[in-house]
């Protein structure tokens, strides 16, 4: 579910990059800042995924931190942000097929697991690339682009390689579930 939020964060900027005598310039430096900060934070549990800053509402006053290179400003901004719910219906592409189903890429969420079993009718074809096919030879493979319903979200701190990530689990029970288009078909 796509949602926008206003946030307050501090931004830490080193004293030496503002410009004492140009407000718009250290106006733009704190704003880089911000948007560097969001970046390596990527998401949260509570808001989900942060896409953009729609809007800069108010930068504080700056106070001077314990470190006296460095200045703490609080700033207020609207984000819109993206956090999977229960039930929703997305659309995701296909990174990686084995056995016990497909591992679905959804914009910034990176695990998306469509198990074997939540694919009805499909079964597993082995080989070099390997493939889920169905009777009517519908077909999800690397890069397809597939629609499937969210069982379950779950927010993941830190784990193996993954760092401040939700991951999900998926189906494609239900009409108008499945695949939409192929690794090579331009419909989307």
């Amino acid at each position: 579910m796509f949602s926008e939020v206003e946030l307050v964060r501090g931004v830490v900027v080193l004293a030496e990059k503002l410009d004492k005598d140009s407000a718009v310039a250290s106006r733009s430096v704190i704003t880089t800042q911000l948007l560097e900060d969001l970046l390596r934070e990527k998401a949260s549990k509570d808001h989900g995924y942060f896409l953009k800053v729609t809007a800069l509402k108010m930068i504080g006053k700056g106070q001077i931190s314990d470190d006296s290179r460095k200045m703490l400003f609080p700033v207020a901004f609207s984000c819109r942000t993206f956090i999977p719910c229960q039930g929703e219906i997305l659309e995701g592409v296909v990174r990686h097929v084995h056995n016990l189903g497909v591992i679905i890429r959804c914009g910034p969420l990176n695990y998306a697991f469509l198990s074997a079993r939540k694919m009805p009718n499909y079964h597993y074809v082995d080989g070099m690339n390997p493939f889920f096919l169905r009777d009517d030879l519908a077909k999800i493979d690397k890069e397809v682009v597939v629609r499937f319903r969210v069982l379950q979200a779950r927010w993941i701190e830190k784990s193996r390689e993954m760092r401040k990530e939700f991951v999900m689990v998926v189906s494609i029970v239900g009409d108008s579930l499945g695949p939409v288009c192929g690794p090579h078909e331009s419909d989307l």
